[in-house]
């Protein structure tokens, strides 16, 4: 599975590794993504999703059931 965010969309970015002579030469920077386990009391049920830690904060903060409404009103999921 990609390492992509299910709810931010965060992915990887592509940039350069810069030696103290200047030479750049191309890295990537991973997002920072974990595996996690959610129980959606509306369902039921228990949902697996791969998230970032700023989506993670985000969900502890409003609630996995708002969080959820709010993505499928703009339409990533």
């Amino acid at each position: 599975m990609a390492r992509v965010c299910e709810l931010t969309g965060k992915k990887l970015m592509v940039g350069n590794n810069v030696s103290h002579s200047k030479r750049r030469t191309k890295r990537k920077f991973y997002p920072n993504l974990i595996t996690k386990k959610f129980f959606i009391p509306e369902e039921n049920k228990w949902i697996s999703m791969k998230i970032s830690t700023s989506a993670l904060r985000t969900i502890n903060k409003l609630g996995i059931s708002a969080v959820m409404k709010r993505v499928k009103e703009k339409g990533s999921i």
